[in-house]
Protein backbone atom coordinates (compact mmCIF):
# COMPACT_ATOMS: atom_id res chain seq x y z
CA UNK A 1 0.00 0.00 0.00
CA UNK A 2 1.50 3.64 -0.59
CA UNK A 3 -0.41 4.76 2.87
CA UNK A 4 -0.63 2.93 5.95
CA UNK A 5 -5.10 2.14 6.77
CA UNK A 6 -5.52 3.74 9.43
CA UNK A 7 -4.20 7.10 7.50
CA UNK A 8 -6.52 7.05 4.56
CA UNK A 9 -9.30 6.09 7.93
CA UNK A 10 -8.09 9.13 9.59
CA UNK A 11 -8.34 11.16 6.05
CA UNK A 12 -12.12 10.36 5.78
CA UNK A 13 -12.68 11.04 8.76
CA UNK A 14 -11.93 14.33 8.79
CA UNK A 15 -13.53 14.87 4.63
CA UNK A 16 -16.98 13.89 6.62
CA UNK A 17 -16.01 16.26 9.61
CA UNK A 18 -18.62 18.86 8.30
CA UNK A 19 -21.05 16.11 7.19
CA UNK A 20 -21.19 14.96 3.78
CA UNK A 21 -22.65 11.94 1.67
CA UNK A 22 -19.40 10.66 0.20
CA UNK A 23 -15.90 10.68 0.34
CA UNK A 24 -13.13 9.61 -1.49
CA UNK A 25 -9.39 9.40 -1.20
CA UNK A 26 -7.14 8.31 -3.97
CA UNK A 27 -3.44 7.80 -3.72
CA UNK A 28 -1.20 7.60 -6.52
CA UNK A 29 2.59 7.18 -6.94
CA UNK A 30 3.82 7.53 -11.10
CA UNK A 31 7.01 6.55 -11.98
CA UNK A 32 8.31 7.47 -16.02
CA UNK A 33 10.92 7.20 -18.53
CA UNK A 34 11.42 7.90 -21.86
CA UNK A 35 14.23 7.82 -24.72
CA UNK A 36 13.99 10.11 -28.37
CA UNK A 37 16.40 9.47 -31.34
CA UNK A 38 15.84 11.82 -34.03
CA UNK A 39 17.79 12.09 -36.95
CA UNK A 40 20.37 9.46 -36.10
CA UNK A 41 21.28 11.28 -32.87
CA UNK A 42 19.56 10.57 -29.10
CA UNK A 43 17.59 13.80 -28.61
CA UNK A 44 16.25 13.10 -25.47
CA UNK A 45 16.60 10.47 -22.49
CA UNK A 46 14.19 11.78 -19.74
CA UNK A 47 13.14 10.19 -16.31
CA UNK A 48 10.36 11.20 -13.63
CA UNK A 49 7.83 10.38 -10.30
CA UNK A 50 5.03 11.91 -9.28
CA UNK A 51 3.54 11.09 -5.47
CA UNK A 52 0.67 12.00 -4.03
CA UNK A 53 -3.15 11.98 -3.72
CA UNK A 54 -6.97 13.66 -4.35
CA UNK A 55 -9.87 13.67 -2.07
CA UNK A 56 -13.43 13.87 -3.09
CA UNK A 57 -16.24 15.17 -1.27
CA UNK A 58 -19.97 14.95 -2.21
CA UNK A 59 -22.80 16.52 -0.48
CA UNK A 60 -25.77 15.92 -2.54
CA UNK A 61 -25.08 17.50 -6.16
CA UNK A 62 -22.04 19.35 -5.03
CA UNK A 63 -18.67 17.60 -5.11
CA UNK A 64 -15.12 19.29 -3.95
CA UNK A 65 -12.02 18.42 -4.80
CA UNK A 66 -7.87 18.93 -3.67
CA UNK A 67 -5.26 17.52 -3.96
CA UNK A 68 -1.48 17.52 -2.71
CA UNK A 69 1.52 16.19 -3.29
CA UNK A 70 2.18 16.30 0.57
CA UNK A 71 1.30 12.76 2.14
CA UNK A 72 1.77 13.30 5.42
CA UNK A 73 -1.17 12.94 7.99
CA UNK A 74 -1.16 16.83 7.99
CA UNK A 75 -0.71 16.99 4.34
CA UNK A 76 -3.70 14.87 3.75
CA UNK A 77 -5.93 16.39 6.62
CA UNK A 78 -5.49 19.81 4.89
CA UNK A 79 -6.84 18.27 1.80
CA UNK A 80 -9.78 16.73 3.24
CA UNK A 81 -10.69 19.63 4.87
CA UNK A 82 -9.94 22.16 1.65
CA UNK A 83 -12.86 19.47 -0.03
CA UNK A 84 -15.12 19.35 2.28
CA UNK A 85 -15.54 22.91 2.39
CA UNK A 86 -15.60 23.67 -1.11
CA UNK A 87 -18.36 20.77 -1.25
CA UNK A 88 -20.03 23.24 1.15
CA UNK A 89 -20.69 20.51 3.68
CA UNK A 90 -22.95 21.36 6.80
CA UNK A 91 -24.41 19.27 9.26
CA UNK A 92 -23.07 16.86 11.73
CA UNK A 93 -20.39 14.65 11.30
CA UNK A 94 -20.35 11.09 9.17
CA UNK A 95 -17.60 8.35 9.87
CA UNK A 96 -16.48 6.62 6.87
CA UNK A 97 -17.42 2.65 7.43
CA UNK A 98 -14.71 0.28 8.05
CA UNK A 99 -12.35 -0.19 5.17
CA UNK A 100 -12.50 -3.79 3.53
CA UNK A 101 -9.82 -4.59 1.07
CA UNK A 102 -10.64 -5.57 -2.01
CA UNK A 103 -8.29 -8.23 -4.14
CA UNK A 104 -8.84 -7.83 -7.61
CA UNK A 105 -6.05 -9.80 -10.00
CA UNK A 106 -4.21 -8.23 -12.54
CA UNK A 107 -5.07 -8.69 -16.60
CA UNK A 108 -1.35 -9.38 -16.65
CA UNK A 109 1.75 -9.69 -14.87
CA UNK A 110 4.55 -7.55 -16.00
CA UNK A 111 7.98 -10.20 -15.86
CA UNK A 112 10.38 -7.68 -16.67
CA UNK A 113 10.10 -3.91 -15.19
CA UNK A 114 11.69 -1.15 -17.27
CA UNK A 115 12.79 0.51 -14.43
CA UNK A 116 15.46 -1.88 -14.36
CA UNK A 117 16.61 -2.54 -18.00
CA UNK A 118 19.51 -0.11 -17.99
CA UNK A 119 19.12 2.65 -20.18
CA UNK A 120 21.79 1.88 -23.28
CA UNK A 121 19.70 -1.29 -23.28
CA UNK A 122 16.77 1.01 -24.57
CA UNK A 123 19.42 3.42 -27.02
CA UNK A 124 19.97 0.49 -28.92
CA UNK A 125 16.52 -0.62 -30.01
CA UNK A 126 15.81 2.95 -31.43
CA UNK A 127 19.34 2.59 -32.70
CA UNK A 128 18.28 -0.44 -34.60
CA UNK A 129 14.94 1.28 -35.51
CA UNK A 130 16.57 4.16 -37.18
CA UNK A 131 19.12 1.71 -38.87
CA UNK A 132 16.31 -0.71 -40.47
CA UNK A 133 14.34 2.06 -41.87
CA UNK A 134 17.34 3.58 -43.80
CA UNK A 135 18.25 0.81 -45.03
CA UNK A 136 15.06 0.40 -46.27
CA UNK A 137 15.67 2.46 -49.21
CA UNK A 138 17.20 5.46 -50.80
CA UNK A 139 14.57 7.92 -50.20
CA UNK A 140 14.40 7.96 -46.35
CA UNK A 141 15.44 10.69 -45.36
CA UNK A 142 14.37 11.41 -41.59
CA UNK A 143 13.99 9.04 -38.66
CA UNK A 144 12.58 9.42 -35.64
CA UNK A 145 12.08 6.66 -33.04
CA UNK A 146 11.17 6.98 -29.36
CA UNK A 147 10.49 3.88 -26.67
CA UNK A 148 8.28 5.11 -23.46
CA UNK A 149 7.29 3.05 -19.76
CA UNK A 150 5.43 4.12 -16.75
CA UNK A 151 4.78 2.27 -13.95
CA UNK A 152 1.70 3.42 -12.21
CA UNK A 153 0.39 2.42 -8.73
CA UNK A 154 -2.76 3.75 -7.33
CA UNK A 155 -4.75 3.56 -4.11
CA UNK A 156 -8.42 3.84 -3.70
CA UNK A 157 -10.43 4.02 -0.15
CA UNK A 158 -14.10 5.62 0.13
CA UNK A 159 -16.37 6.17 2.69
CA UNK A 160 -18.66 2.65 1.87
CA UNK A 161 -15.48 0.96 3.23
CA UNK A 162 -13.87 0.40 -0.32
CA UNK A 163 -10.05 -0.37 -0.44
CA UNK A 164 -8.39 -1.11 -3.65
CA UNK A 165 -4.79 -0.99 -4.84
CA UNK A 166 -3.40 -1.58 -8.84
CA UNK A 167 0.21 -2.04 -10.45
CA UNK A 168 0.04 -1.06 -13.65
CA UNK A 169 3.00 -0.48 -16.19
CA UNK A 170 2.82 0.13 -19.63
CA UNK A 171 5.83 0.26 -22.35
CA UNK A 172 5.81 2.08 -26.16
CA UNK A 173 7.97 1.93 -28.86
CA UNK A 174 7.24 4.37 -31.62
CA UNK A 175 9.22 5.26 -34.94
CA UNK A 176 8.28 7.34 -38.03
CA UNK A 177 10.31 7.79 -41.20
CA UNK A 178 9.98 10.12 -43.96
CA UNK A 179 10.76 9.67 -47.38
CA UNK A 180 11.34 12.61 -50.01
CA UNK A 181 10.32 12.32 -53.83
CA UNK A 182 9.79 14.16 -56.75
CA UNK A 183 6.28 14.81 -55.08
CA UNK A 184 7.51 16.18 -51.89
CA UNK A 185 7.30 14.32 -48.61
CA UNK A 186 5.41 11.10 -47.27
CA UNK A 187 5.62 10.11 -43.64
CA UNK A 188 5.38 6.59 -42.28
CA UNK A 189 4.38 5.35 -39.12
CA UNK A 190 4.25 2.26 -36.77
CA UNK A 191 4.33 1.75 -32.63
CA UNK A 192 3.29 -1.17 -30.45
CA UNK A 193 2.73 -1.11 -27.18
CA UNK A 194 0.62 -2.68 -24.21
CA UNK A 195 0.34 -3.16 -20.85
CA UNK A 196 3.09 -5.06 -20.54
CA UNK A 197 7.07 -4.70 -19.28
CA UNK A 198 9.96 -4.69 -21.31
CA UNK A 199 9.29 -8.45 -22.22
CA UNK A 200 7.06 -6.87 -25.04
CA UNK A 201 10.63 -6.95 -26.82
CA UNK A 202 10.71 -10.28 -26.77
CA UNK A 203 8.40 -10.67 -29.06
CA UNK A 204 8.12 -7.47 -30.92
CA UNK A 205 10.89 -6.86 -33.38
CA UNK A 206 11.53 -3.43 -33.95
CA UNK A 207 13.76 -3.60 -37.11
CA UNK A 208 10.61 -4.62 -38.59
CA UNK A 209 8.92 -2.13 -37.06
CA UNK A 210 11.03 0.65 -38.57
CA UNK A 211 10.67 -1.04 -42.16
CA UNK A 212 7.13 -0.76 -42.37
CA UNK A 213 7.02 2.73 -41.47
CA UNK A 214 9.38 3.16 -43.79
CA UNK A 215 8.21 1.53 -46.71
CA UNK A 216 4.65 2.81 -45.91
CA UNK A 217 6.36 6.44 -46.70
CA UNK A 218 7.96 5.08 -49.84
CA UNK A 219 4.79 3.63 -50.85
CA UNK A 220 3.04 7.42 -50.02
CA UNK A 221 5.57 8.93 -52.66
CA UNK A 222 3.38 7.10 -55.60
CA UNK A 223 0.34 7.80 -54.45
CA UNK A 224 -2.23 9.29 -56.65
CA UNK A 225 -4.76 11.59 -55.25
CA UNK A 226 -8.23 10.36 -53.69
CA UNK A 227 -11.32 9.94 -55.13
CA UNK A 228 -14.26 12.52 -53.72
CA UNK A 229 -17.07 11.95 -53.04
CA UNK A 230 -19.59 8.75 -51.22
CA UNK A 231 -17.56 5.87 -52.12
CA UNK A 232 -17.71 2.17 -50.05
CA UNK A 233 -15.17 2.03 -47.85
CA UNK A 234 -13.83 -1.99 -46.67
CA UNK A 235 -11.51 -0.37 -43.19
CA UNK A 236 -8.51 -3.53 -42.69
CA UNK A 237 -8.68 -5.21 -39.32
CA UNK A 238 -7.39 -2.81 -36.13
CA UNK A 239 -6.63 0.09 -38.37
CA UNK A 240 -10.00 1.94 -38.09
CA UNK A 241 -10.94 1.14 -34.59
CA UNK A 242 -10.50 5.11 -33.58
CA UNK A 243 -13.58 5.53 -35.80
CA UNK A 244 -15.79 3.61 -33.40
CA UNK A 245 -13.49 4.94 -30.63
CA UNK A 246 -14.12 8.65 -31.30
CA UNK A 247 -17.65 8.41 -33.01
CA UNK A 248 -19.43 6.31 -31.06
CA UNK A 249 -18.13 5.02 -27.74
CA UNK A 250 -17.96 8.72 -26.34
CA UNK A 251 -21.70 8.80 -27.26
CA UNK A 252 -21.93 6.24 -24.43
CA UNK A 253 -20.14 7.58 -21.63
CA UNK A 254 -22.60 8.53 -19.23
CA UNK A 255 -22.02 12.28 -18.47
CA UNK A 256 -23.09 12.69 -21.79
CA UNK A 257 -25.43 10.60 -21.87
CA UNK A 258 -26.68 12.59 -18.48
CA UNK A 259 -26.69 15.84 -20.46
CA UNK A 260 -28.29 15.43 -23.32
CA UNK A 261 -25.09 15.33 -25.30
CA UNK A 262 -24.98 12.36 -27.06
CA UNK A 263 -27.10 11.52 -30.07
CA UNK A 264 -27.55 7.99 -28.30
CA UNK A 265 -29.50 9.48 -25.16
CA UNK A 266 -32.73 7.78 -24.30
CA UNK A 267 -32.08 4.79 -26.71
CA UNK A 268 -32.02 1.39 -24.77
CA UNK A 269 -33.01 -1.59 -26.89
CA UNK A 270 -33.00 0.46 -29.64
CA UNK A 271 -31.63 -0.97 -32.93
CA UNK A 272 -28.92 2.02 -34.01
CA UNK A 273 -26.48 0.18 -36.15
CA UNK A 274 -26.52 -3.14 -38.73
CA UNK A 275 -27.50 -6.07 -37.06
CA UNK A 276 -24.05 -7.54 -37.59
CA UNK A 277 -22.52 -4.62 -34.97
CA UNK A 278 -21.65 -5.85 -30.93
CA UNK A 279 -19.63 -3.21 -29.69
CA UNK A 280 -17.68 -3.77 -26.43
CA UNK A 281 -15.61 -1.80 -23.89
CA UNK A 282 -13.33 -4.22 -21.76
CA UNK A 283 -11.10 -3.18 -19.22
CA UNK A 284 -10.27 -6.69 -18.68
CA UNK A 285 -8.25 -7.64 -21.91
CA UNK A 286 -4.99 -8.64 -20.41
CA UNK A 287 -2.07 -7.23 -22.11
CA UNK A 288 -3.84 -4.27 -23.94
CA UNK A 289 -3.46 -0.59 -23.74
CA UNK A 290 -6.46 0.61 -21.51
CA UNK A 291 -6.80 -2.55 -19.03
CA UNK A 292 -6.46 -2.40 -15.42
CA UNK A 293 -7.30 -4.44 -12.76
CA UNK A 294 -9.85 -1.68 -11.29
CA UNK A 295 -10.49 1.65 -12.32
CA UNK A 296 -9.52 5.09 -10.45
CA UNK A 297 -12.66 4.90 -8.36
CA UNK A 298 -11.62 1.38 -6.84
CA UNK A 299 -13.80 -0.41 -9.06
CA UNK A 300 -12.99 -3.86 -10.77
CA UNK A 301 -12.87 -3.26 -14.71
CA UNK A 302 -15.66 -5.26 -16.24
CA UNK A 303 -16.64 -6.30 -20.09
CA UNK A 304 -19.63 -3.99 -20.81
CA UNK A 305 -21.32 -4.92 -23.95
CA UNK A 306 -23.17 -1.48 -25.48
CA UNK A 307 -24.32 -2.72 -28.77
CA UNK A 308 -25.48 -6.17 -29.14
CA UNK A 309 -26.69 -6.89 -32.66
CA UNK A 310 -27.24 -3.67 -33.39
CA UNK A 311 -29.08 -2.71 -30.29
CA UNK A 312 -27.86 -0.36 -27.66
CA UNK A 313 -28.00 -2.66 -24.19
CA UNK A 314 -25.98 -0.08 -22.00
CA UNK A 315 -23.71 2.51 -21.20
CA UNK A 316 -20.34 3.38 -19.73
CA UNK A 317 -20.87 4.25 -15.81
CA UNK A 318 -18.62 6.20 -13.07
CA UNK A 319 -19.67 5.77 -9.72
CA UNK A 320 -21.07 8.70 -8.90
CA UNK A 321 -23.60 8.62 -11.50
CA UNK A 322 -24.45 5.27 -11.26
CA UNK A 323 -25.39 5.59 -7.61
CA UNK A 324 -27.36 8.52 -8.70
CA UNK A 325 -29.08 6.08 -11.15
CA UNK A 326 -29.56 3.21 -8.41
CA UNK A 327 -27.02 1.17 -10.18
CA UNK A 328 -23.52 -0.49 -10.22
CA UNK A 329 -20.85 1.28 -11.56
CA UNK A 330 -19.11 -0.28 -14.87
CA UNK A 331 -15.65 0.17 -13.69
CA UNK A 332 -15.30 3.36 -16.30
CA UNK A 333 -14.51 6.13 -13.88
CA UNK A 334 -10.96 7.11 -14.86
CA UNK A 335 -8.68 10.34 -14.23
CA UNK A 336 -5.18 11.21 -15.35
CA UNK A 337 -3.29 11.79 -12.40
CA UNK A 338 -4.67 12.21 -8.73
CA UNK A 339 -4.32 16.12 -9.55
CA UNK A 340 -8.02 15.16 -11.52
CA UNK A 341 -11.09 14.24 -10.79
CA UNK A 342 -12.64 10.85 -12.57
CA UNK A 343 -15.01 10.81 -14.83
CA UNK A 344 -16.76 8.50 -17.57
CA UNK A 345 -14.06 7.08 -19.76
CA UNK A 346 -13.43 4.30 -22.03
CA UNK A 347 -11.00 1.55 -21.75
CA UNK A 348 -10.49 -0.79 -24.60
CA UNK A 349 -13.28 -0.33 -27.08
CA UNK A 350 -14.36 -2.88 -29.89
CA UNK A 351 -16.06 -4.35 -32.60
CA UNK A 352 -17.17 -7.85 -32.36
CA UNK A 353 -15.50 -9.87 -35.14
CA UNK A 354 -18.00 -11.74 -37.66
CA UNK A 355 -18.30 -14.76 -40.26
CA UNK A 356 -16.82 -13.31 -43.68
CA UNK A 357 -13.62 -13.71 -45.26
CA UNK A 358 -12.00 -10.26 -45.66
CA UNK A 359 -10.56 -11.35 -49.24
CA UNK A 360 -13.99 -12.08 -49.91
CA UNK A 361 -15.05 -9.02 -49.12
CA UNK A 362 -12.65 -6.84 -50.90
CA UNK A 363 -13.28 -9.09 -54.12
CA UNK A 364 -17.04 -8.60 -53.65
CA UNK A 365 -16.71 -4.57 -54.01
CA UNK A 366 -16.11 -3.92 -57.33
CA UNK A 367 -14.96 -0.24 -56.36
CA UNK A 368 -14.18 1.65 -53.91
CA UNK A 369 -11.77 2.48 -51.10
CA UNK A 370 -9.22 0.08 -48.70
CA UNK A 371 -8.69 1.83 -45.50
CA UNK A 372 -5.63 0.39 -43.83
CA UNK A 373 -5.31 3.43 -41.42
CA UNK A 374 -6.92 6.13 -39.97
CA UNK A 375 -5.15 9.21 -38.58
CA UNK A 376 -6.63 11.76 -36.10
CA UNK A 377 -10.06 13.86 -36.18
CA UNK A 378 -12.75 15.68 -34.35
CA UNK A 379 -16.38 13.98 -33.75
CA UNK A 380 -19.39 15.70 -32.28
CA UNK A 381 -20.81 13.41 -29.58
CA UNK A 382 -24.25 15.42 -29.61
CA UNK A 383 -24.71 14.54 -33.34
CA UNK A 384 -22.45 11.77 -34.25
CA UNK A 385 -20.88 14.12 -36.83
CA UNK A 386 -16.92 13.16 -37.50
CA UNK A 387 -13.90 14.37 -39.76
CA UNK A 388 -11.20 11.85 -39.87
CA UNK A 389 -7.75 12.13 -41.76
CA UNK A 390 -6.43 8.89 -43.33
CA UNK A 391 -2.72 7.95 -43.33
CA UNK A 392 -2.91 5.00 -45.30
CA UNK A 393 -5.40 4.15 -48.16
CA UNK A 394 -5.55 2.30 -51.63
CA UNK A 395 -8.26 1.86 -54.34
CA UNK A 396 -10.44 -1.07 -55.24
CA UNK A 397 -10.96 -1.54 -58.43
CA UNK A 398 -12.46 -4.53 -59.97
CA UNK A 399 -12.45 -5.89 -56.66
CA UNK A 400 -8.78 -5.76 -56.30
CA UNK A 401 -6.05 -3.44 -53.91
CA UNK A 402 -4.22 -1.59 -56.34
CA UNK A 403 -3.11 2.02 -56.44
CA UNK A 404 -2.23 3.99 -53.02
CA UNK A 405 -3.89 6.81 -52.13
CA UNK A 406 -2.80 10.58 -51.06
CA UNK A 407 -3.99 11.33 -47.38
CA UNK A 408 -7.71 13.19 -47.01
CA UNK A 409 -10.37 13.57 -45.07
CA UNK A 410 -13.19 11.26 -44.04
CA UNK A 411 -16.79 12.84 -43.17
CA UNK A 412 -19.32 11.39 -41.82
CA UNK A 413 -22.03 10.49 -38.90
CA UNK A 414 -21.03 7.84 -36.80
CA UNK A 415 -24.66 6.38 -36.21
CA UNK A 416 -24.97 6.55 -39.82
CA UNK A 417 -21.73 4.28 -40.45
CA UNK A 418 -22.96 1.96 -37.97
CA UNK A 419 -26.34 1.44 -39.56
CA UNK A 420 -24.32 0.76 -43.06
CA UNK A 421 -21.96 -1.85 -42.12
CA UNK A 422 -23.19 -4.47 -44.48
CA UNK A 423 -20.26 -6.98 -44.06
CA UNK A 424 -17.93 -7.90 -40.87
CA UNK A 425 -14.85 -10.45 -41.17
CA UNK A 426 -13.57 -12.96 -39.11
CA UNK A 427 -9.88 -11.50 -38.49
CA UNK A 428 -10.57 -9.41 -35.37
CA UNK A 429 -7.70 -7.54 -34.16
CA UNK A 430 -6.65 -4.61 -31.75
CA UNK A 431 -4.37 -1.90 -33.12
CA UNK A 432 -1.10 -2.24 -32.28
CA UNK A 433 0.00 1.63 -30.70
CA UNK A 434 -0.87 2.80 -27.18
CA UNK A 435 -3.81 5.40 -27.62
CA UNK A 436 -4.27 8.45 -25.18
CA UNK A 437 -7.80 9.44 -25.36
CA UNK A 438 -8.40 13.11 -24.30
CA UNK A 439 -11.33 14.54 -22.68
CA UNK A 440 -12.16 17.76 -20.58
CA UNK A 441 -8.19 18.50 -20.30
CA UNK A 442 -7.27 14.84 -19.58
CA UNK A 443 -5.87 12.24 -20.88
CA UNK A 444 -6.02 8.28 -20.02
CA UNK A 445 -4.58 5.03 -22.21
CA UNK A 446 -6.90 3.50 -24.29
CA UNK A 447 -6.80 0.61 -26.71
CA UNK A 448 -9.09 -0.16 -29.62
CA UNK A 449 -9.79 -2.69 -32.60
CA UNK A 450 -12.04 -3.87 -35.00
CA UNK A 451 -12.24 -6.57 -37.80
CA UNK A 452 -11.87 -5.88 -41.29
CA UNK A 453 -15.90 -4.55 -42.60
CA UNK A 454 -17.16 -2.83 -44.87
CA UNK A 455 -19.33 0.54 -44.60
CA UNK A 456 -21.50 0.86 -47.97
CA UNK A 457 -20.51 4.71 -48.18
CA UNK A 458 -18.68 6.93 -46.45
CA UNK A 459 -17.84 10.53 -47.81
CA UNK A 460 -14.11 11.06 -49.34
CA UNK A 461 -12.79 14.36 -49.12
CA UNK A 462 -9.84 13.59 -51.67
CA UNK A 463 -9.12 15.69 -54.67
CA UNK A 464 -10.06 13.22 -57.59
CA UNK A 465 -13.45 12.73 -58.97
CA UNK A 466 -15.13 9.61 -57.53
Amino acid sequence: MLIDESLVTATLTTALRRGGDFAEVFVEDRRMSAARLDDGKVDSVTSGRERGAGVRVVVGDATGFAHTADLTEAGLAKAAETAAAAARAGGGAMAPAALQRQEVAPPYQVTVAPEDVPRHRKVELLRKADEAARATGTSISQVMAGINDNRRRIQVANSDGLHATDDVTRTLFVVQAVASGDTGMQTGYESVAGTVGFELFDEADVEELARRAANRAITKLSARPAPSGMVPVVIKAGGGAVLFHEACGHGFEADSIEKGASVFAGRVGEQVASPLVTLVDDGTMGRQWGAAAIDDEGRPSQRNVLIENGVITDFMWDFLRARKEGRVSTGNGRRETYQHLPMVRMTNTYVLGGEEDPAEMVAQTPSGVYLSRLGGGQVNPATGDFVFGTTEAYMIEGGKITEPLRDANLVGNGPQVLADIDAVANDFAMATGGGTCGKQGQGVPVGMGQPTLRVKGITFGGTAGA
